[in-house]
């Protein structure tokens, strides 16, 4: 997949980029989507409304009159649910905790379909650059309205640059996001991206397949052929298991010394 080259002054310049399938054309799954923005937004709530319970109420340590003789009903406290300015039953509390939570693999996934969605829409401009003279809201105003794009845009930026973001800020329709670090509702929210040819690469760079985050992995050498270290099973020293490898490396058994290292 190609997409054109923007030069500053809002002109094609003639040269393509070609992007990675794997990251810009992904097949879109709604479902996944939807547990991706569902996920996001439970996470940035933040619950105001709270309810004090008769133990938070002030006053009621005194009974309010005996037991037996009065004729009326049995009471304990003044705090009583069921008197007035008595304590809530069930009612809200800012303790409350919506966090929804979802895999780190198919939080990425819901990105990616989001950002081939755009490609495919043909909603994203690519410039050779992005800059401008100063950190002014003018100035950013006129750099957006050469490059066809519309009402909402979204900035991604390759590496941090105040003069973008300080012009920024006074636009509400603009929003500028670093390119490493995506997430599915702003994605979403907007109607078109905007990133400079450095982003296209840290985007595939940051979210490519071949990128893992595992923890270090301790295996031994025997010669050139790396062996994964044996495990003793929790209840019983005496058996000895293997457990499983990262992908690529041989499951070999060997009782000869070696060193232990990590990846």
């Amino acid at each position: 997949m190609k997409l054109p080259i923007y030069n500053l002054d809002g002109r094609k310049s003639g040269k393509f980029v070609n992007l990675a399938p794997e990251i810009f054309d992904v097949a879109v799954n709604p479902v996944l989507v939807n547990q991706a923005v569902v996920a996001q937004r439970a996470k940035s709530r933040h619950p105001i409304a709270h309810t004090k319970t008769r133990s938070e109420r002030r006053g009621g340590g005194a009974k309010p009159w005996k037991q037996k003789g009065t004729g009326r009903a049995r009471a304990g406290s003044r705090r009583s649910p069921l008197w007035r300015k008595g304590g809530i039953v069930f009612g809200p509390r800012s303790e409350r905790n919506f966090i929804k939570r979802i895999n780190r693999k198919a939080r990425r996934k819901a990105i990616l379909m989001v950002l081939s969605n755009r490609v495919k829409m043909g909603e994203v401009v690519i410039v050779k650059e992005l800059k401008i003279p100063e950190a002014r809201t003018k100035q950013m105003a006129i750099f957006l309205e050469k490059f066809p794009l519309q009402s909402k845009p979204l900035i991604l930026l390759s590496q941090k640059d105040e003069k973008v973001r300080r012009a920024s800020r006074n636009l509400s329709s603009l929003k500028v996001l670093a390119a490493d670090s995506l997430n599915v509702v702003d994605l979403l929210d907007r109607n078109c991206i905007l990133m400079p040819l450095a982003a296209v690469k840290i985007i595939e760079k940051t979210y490519s397949s071949n990128v893992t985050n595992s923890a270090p992995y301790l295996l031994k050498k025997v010669g050139d052929v790396p062996l994964v270290r044996q495990a003793h099973h929790p209840r019983n020293p005496a058996i000895k298991r293997i457990p499983r490898a990262p992908s690529g490396i041989p499951k070999v058994a060997s009782h000869e010394p070696a060193e232990f290292h990590k990846l």
